[in-house]
């Protein structure tokens, strides 16, 4: 292979949802791209997000308030989102055939639901734009001199390019090929890089209970975090019980600020089952259902007082034989019960890591990163995008936005 067939306009090093809409949208406008990925194929991690269904942006149409997400990024960002926001990632996927729809908390999910449709629309984008992709490719280093960069080196070819765009994405989820390699590259071209933490990731807990109702979930419950035994955080909403603890956006987006509960030492919480209800007004709705049922036996009443599912286990923290009649319950008995049920314990042991995250942290700082073009400003031809960026977000599609965003702006700009 001769050094003209190494050559390109643009190389785009990481294929994921940031890389695949970087290099579309510079062989849309004319450059020859190359799509250099590790894996064996594109969009690993983009298939499994939002479990196969993709959440796809957040449909927050004030941008402020959508903006207020990304933390300390936000003055960054605008100048970015007013080049491609949310309703440009509407109009690229609808006019590509694969209509949006809006679900709770503005997330916006592919109609089909399918994260893979979501895939498809990005390769088929590749394709109409002849971008060269080439898989199990594992990059050695980036040289650079005189600030620009030169040449990518992998194995024993040299691919050269006049622009070069890293989208390797952040640590999380390691097992889709995130690891944390465009980090290191970037350190040694001597960028300023905040080390990355799992910031999105479900809690670890120690209680056996949960992990033996684990795909359930807890709706419209109330978890308040006690740290030394001082009250430290309220949350309201589901919560998805796992083989390893908790779990769901609720959770998820509070990983960071319980991360901060336990520098302080050992975190308890306690799940209200029925925050809309004091003690006495769940102890009178227990009693109701009681004399409806006094015939009946406790295992097969209480399951109509919890959360679907749940009922078993949560029976068996009473210590009340399942099998007395409901009749026989005594009124210590019953407040117990409601007890339990307003306040159930569970000991967080911790965050779980980078193999459970749907986001890390860390990245590039943003004052390398000139803010309307994603170019590095110690690299005239580097370009720098996705979760490679120094920016926190929540969970809800602005992960994915944030990738369509920046990468859309240097392949446009490259």
């Amino acid at each position: 292979m001769n050094q003209h067939d190494n050559s390109y306009d643009v190389i785009v090093v990481g294929g994921g949802a940031a890389g695949m809409m970087a290099a579309g949208r510079a062989a849309e406008k004319g450059k020859r791209v190359l799509l250099l990925e590790k894996n064996t194929s594109l969009g690993k991690k983009l298939k499994i997000t939002g479990g196969g269904r993709c959440n796809i942006t957040n449909a927050e149409e004030n941008q402020r308030l959508l903006l207020a997400n990304y933390g300390t990024a936000e003055k960054f960002l605008y100048a970015c989102f007013a080049q491609f926001g949310v309703a440009d990632t509407f109009e690229f996927f609808e006019k590509r055939g694969l209509p949006l729809v809006v679900q709770a908390g503005k997330r916006a999910f592919p109609k089909t639901e399918r994260a893979l449709d979501v895939f498809l629309v990005l390769e088929k984008y590749l394709k109409q734009g002849d971008v060269e992709v080439r898989t199990n490719v594992t990059i050695d280093k980036i040289v650079a001199k005189e600030g620009v960069i030169q040449k990518i080196v992998a194995g024993k070819k040299d691919f050269v390019a006049k622009v070069y765009i890293l989208a390797t994405g952040g640590k999380s989820h390691p097992e889709t090929g995130s690891t944390g390699n465009g980090f290191v590259w970037l350190k040694q071209l001597g960028h300023t890089v905040q080390n990355p933490t799992p910031t999105i990731v479900p809690l670890a807990v120690a209680d056996a209970w949960i992990k033996q109702l684990a795909g359930v979930t807890l709706p419209n419950i109330k978890i308040t975090f006690f740290s030394n035994n001082k009250k430290s955080l309220v949350l309201k909403g589901n919560i998805l019980l796992t083989h390893f603890g908790l779990s769901g956006p609720l959770i998820l987006n509070a990983a960071g600020k319980v991360a901060d509960l336990l520098h302080g030492g050992e975190v308890t919480a306690y799940i209200d089952l029925f925050p809309e209800l004091d003690l006495g007004s769940l102890d009178k709705h227990i009693t109701t259902i009681f004399d409806d049922n006094k015939n009946k036996v406790l295992k097969n009443v209480f399951k109509l007082i919890t959360p679907k599912s749940a009922g078993a286990v949560l029976l068996s923290l009473l210590k009340i034989d399942p099998e007395t009649k409901i009749h026989s319950i005594t009124k210590d008995q019953r407040k117990i019960m409601v007890q339990l049920l307003k306040s159930l314990p569970v000991t967080i042991t911790g965050l779980m890591g980078y193999d459970r995250a749907v986001i890390t942290d860390g990245g590039v700082a943003l004052k390398e990163i000139d803010v309307k073009t994603m170019r590095s400003k110690l690299y005239s031809n580097l370009y720098i995008v996705g979760d490679l960026l120094h920016i926190s977000r929540p969970s809800g599609g602005y992960s994915l936005q944030l990738c369509w965003t920046t990468g859309f702006i240097a392949g446009d700009c490259a």
